[in-house]
């Protein structure tokens, strides 16, 4: 192996670190590795920046389209509200929510699905007294093994398909050539979730995380002719204060939200400030601050056009994570105030501002109203409270599950490919009103797409260069030549990279490594390839592995323990069943 060998090596293991670390978002990374494989001559720019025009991406794509289409037409909600009903015992509720949620998940992407679900659980949970906690661990997990049911089930399974096709030079899978391995293994792990989880999984009551916005908010106002007047909050000092945060002031009827700097003050402003309630002395030492003389409710506790309270979860991927809540400065960056932060299902108390920021932490934020439309696909957060959402277009509910159904079955039937179907489906969402074209383009992961698109260029690399025969080599030497063992080791490579990685990067990497191990031992690549889509989807031991998972980490009230608690056994049990599934649907024996 050459110098470029070792290079794209050194390069493949360099964005495993950065992007393990947490501290780069993976987009970034996989897009700083694409031009350095272009720009030292390694790659060819046609072939660095071939993987934007690679039909698995684009399919991903335009399904992320098709499922805003039946999102924002009520289609889950039109099924939540038929299958929820008011079952005895947890073991049934946990089975009312599975069984449906994995049966979409197979043909939608899941992020939308569980993001629909939050709510309708949480609500319904209170209903018939059966805490969250006990619902929402299985809400993901199910979403999680839908998507092996079918090859648009995850993007996942669509970006290891393309590649495939990409490499070398097959025909694409079929629709359904994951199903006689992802269904069995679906059925044994609703299984497991059903027998197992009503006792595992903690039992925690179903409080207010934030309570009332009187215990971590308090109010003030600018005496009239007092030295404040005409000053702006720059220069009175309320920007530096170091327990309270100045969130918003109502003047005359009207409010001003995120509050800038330059705002100038006047006499009778009601200030509302959030933090530690205990600073109202300090804040009150203040020459020309006077306490509230309204009487009425609280400032925040009323409707106002011009704000929005939104609760919202960091997700891993945040740009201000590890960050103190003042140097994150979220008025600045996103036009929002941080009234509080939950964790672990409890708010977090003390000095607000020096709270450091961790991956699943729920935010109460102040907002102006833009901010929500903003942020709604912003992949800092993962919104799970949106008092702005458009109200879908109930109308149009089963119209949308008539296209999906539709493409999915011209897919199957092989009229057309899974590329065309999923544009006729994502062009027919738009055209008949189901979603917006607005809401179309946020709905699609810019993100993810940037790093599927630029971890094809490394896979590339690793096949041209010889580094991918090189890691093949390796594993036939641990594996002895033995087929069996090899299928093992392969499916835990993957499993580990997707617990540190995101699930797509984790595939890619491996794809050439594992066609090249094919080659070499002369056997067929597709168990193996179906192998990869089973690893990269089966992320249940931490929050962090699975989007979903972090969804529902606020919501349930969970500990980072209760995923180690319950999705390690799931881990370990979807992934032998994986393998034996395999074994006997391909008939692998050991060489």
């Amino acid at each position: 192996m050459d110098w470029q060998g070792w290079f794209t090596l050194g390069l493949a293991l360099s964005s495993l670190l950065l992007m393990s670390s947490g501290r780069v978002a993976p987009h970034m990374v996989m897009l700083a590795v694409l031009v350095v494989l272009s720009a030292t001559g390694i790659l060819e720019p046609d072939q660095a920046l071939s993987g934007f025009s690679n039909t698995g991406l684009v399919t991903v794509v335009a399904l992320f389209v098709v499922a805003a289409g039946i999102h924002h037409s009520g289609g889950v909600d039109l099924l939540v509200h038929h299958l929820l009903g008011n079952p005895g015992t947890t073991r049934r509720a946990q089975a009312r929510i599975a069984l449906p949620v994995t049966l979409l998940s197979g043909f939608l992407n899941n992020t939308p699905v569980v993001a629909t679900m939050i709510p309708a659980v949480h609500a319904w949970s209170r209903k018939i007294g059966i805490p969250p906690s006990k619902l929402m661990i299985p809400l993901s997990y199910a979403a999680i093994l839908g998507g092996s049911l079918t090859m648009i089930g995850t993007s996942t399974n669509l970006v290891v398909n393309g590649q495939y096709q990409q490499l070398t030079g097959s025909d694409s899978f079929s629709i359904f050539a994951i199903t006689k391995v992802g269904l069995p293994v679906a059925v044994i792990g609703l299984v497991a979730i059903l027998v197992f989880m009503p006792r595992w999984l903690p039992s925690r009551k179903d409080q207010q995380k934030f309570g009332s916005v009187n215990e971590f908010t308090l109010e003030v106002a600018v005496a009239h002719g007092g030295p404040l007047v005409g000053k702006s909050v720059g220069e009175a000092g309320l920007r530096e204060l170091d327990r309270l945060y100045l969130v918003e002031i109502e003047r005359n009827g009207s409010v001003v939200t995120a509050v800038p700097s330059e705002e100038h003050l006047r006499g009778g402003d009601r200030l509302v400030f959030a933090g530690d309630t205990q600073a109202i002395s300090d804040l009150l030492r203040i020459n020309g601050i006077v306490p509230s003389v309204h009487d009425d409710e609280p400032a925040l506790s009323k409707d106002r056009a011009e704000r929005r309270l939104v609760e919202a979860v960091l997700s891993p991927q945040s740009n201000v994570l590890g960050q103190t809540i003042r140097d994150a400065r979220f008025r600045d960056r996103y036009g929002a105030v941080v009234l509080a932060v939950a964790r672990g299902g409890e708010r977090v108390p003390g000095n607000l501002g020096n709270i450091r920021l961790r991956p699943g932490d729920v935010l109460l934020l102040e907002a102006r109203p833009a901010f929500v439309s903003r942020q709604r696909y912003n992949k800092d957060f993962l919104l799970i409270n949106d008092l702005d959402t458009e109200p879908p277009r109930h109308d149009r509910a089963w119209l949308s599950w008539g296209i999906l159904f539709t493409l999915v079955g011209l897919a199957a039937l092989g009229v057309v490919s899974m590329l065309n179907a999923a544009l006729v489906g994502a062009a027919l969402v738009i055209l008949t009103g189901c979603c917006s074209v607005g809401q179309a383009q946020k709905a699609i992961d810019v993100p993810v797409a940037l790093t599927i698109a630029s971890a094809f260029a490394l896979g590339a690399a690793l096949e041209q260069t010889g580094a991918a025969s090189y890691l093949a080599e390796g594993v036939i030497g641990l594996s002895g030549d033995n087929l069996l063992l090899t299928l093992i080791l392969v499916y835990v490579v993957v499993s580990v990279l997707t617990e540190m990685l995101t699930n797509n990067a984790a595939a890619i990497l491996m794809v050439p490594v594992v066609l090249s191990l094919t080659r070499t031992l002369g056997v067929d690549a597709e168990p193996f390839m179906i192998a990869i889509m089973m690893a990269a989807s089966a992320s249940f031991a931490t929050p962090l592995g699975y989007q979903t998972n972090m969804m529902v980490l606020g919501p349930g009230g969970y500990r980072f323990s209760d995923f180690v608690r319950v999705g390690l056994p799931m881990n370990l049990l979807v992934g032998a069943a994986s393998i034996v599934v395999i074994v006997l649907v391909y008939g692998i024996v050991p060489l």
